[in-house]
């Protein structure tokens, strides 16, 4: 418990600290000495793929001012270029980023995925909500906002509720060690939760996830993914800390 508990105060630090940087360097040089390294070069698709694909998508996708960039389709789920994973499986990690949604903008960022044929990634894998929680209907439906931005969704709200608007850049932390997930948003730890456990168990079976057996039992290695909800979405400087 005690070693958990400075893990999760280093979140919190660094989270304040890269949330006040001015550009990506600054925020490179917070976390060059925590051990991250880039899982994604600025400029390519080096180190991703499509889910359940053995290539990164040739539409859909680019790679603007340094950014992933999911190119709007306005074809909600069934988006042109498709979701993406990091294309290596993982167990305890910690996953540092930023992203900036569209105007009435939808996306998600998924852990311990497995590429299920003919299945969609959401099956078998938690989700962080991202999303304008001012213009997406999404925000206002599911219960307590547990739709909204930083939330695991449609089961845990994010609070506090910190998202900037959209075409701001939010800073993400996502902790997975154990069974234990945390996600840090712009500074601030905003949802906790422990898969596996008998609360995990008794929150899924009263929620739409009750049938999908792979999330139920989430696997304990599994991808990061990035979600082509057919609206544009950006993500830069994402780093990886294997635990």
């Amino acid at each position: 418990m005690k070693l958990f508990k400075i893990i999760l105060s280093g979140i919190l630090v660094m989270g304040l600290v890269t949330s006040c940087g001015s550009n990506g360097n600054t925020k490179k040089a917070a976390t060059k000495d925590e051990g991250f390294v880039s899982i994604f070069d600025g400029k390519t698709s080096t180190g991703w793929r499509g889910y359940n694909k053995p290539a990164f998508p040739e539409a859909g996708w680019d790679f603007a001012d340094g950014t992933l960039h999911c190119i709007g389709s306005g074809t909600g789920e069934a988006g042109s270029g498709g979701d993406i994973i990091y294309d290596k499986k993982l167990s305890n990690f910690e996953l540092d980023l930023e992203w900036k949604i569209s105007e009435g903008g939808n996306s998600g960022i998924f852990i311990l995925a497995q590429e299920i044929p003919n299945e969609p990634i959401y099956k078998s894998s938690p989700e962080m909500q991202v999303l304008d929680n001012d213009k997406h209907p999404d925000a206002k439906l599911g219960v307590n906002g547990d739709r909204m931005a930083g939330s695991l969704y449609d089961l845990i709200p994010a609070k506090p509720q910190n998202t900037k608007p959209a075409g701001e850049w939010n800073h993400v932390h996502i902790l997975v060690y154990q069974g234990t997930v945390v996600y840090s948003m712009n500074g601030a730890n905003v949802v906790e939760y422990h898969l596996w456990t008998e609360d995990w168990k008794k929150m899924v079976a009263g929620s739409k996830f009750k049938d999908w057996e792979w999330f139920v039992n989430p696997a304990k290695e599994g991808y990061i993914g990035l979600q082509d909800h057919g609206n544009d979405v950006w993500f830069r400087n994402i780093k990886l800390k294997i635990l």
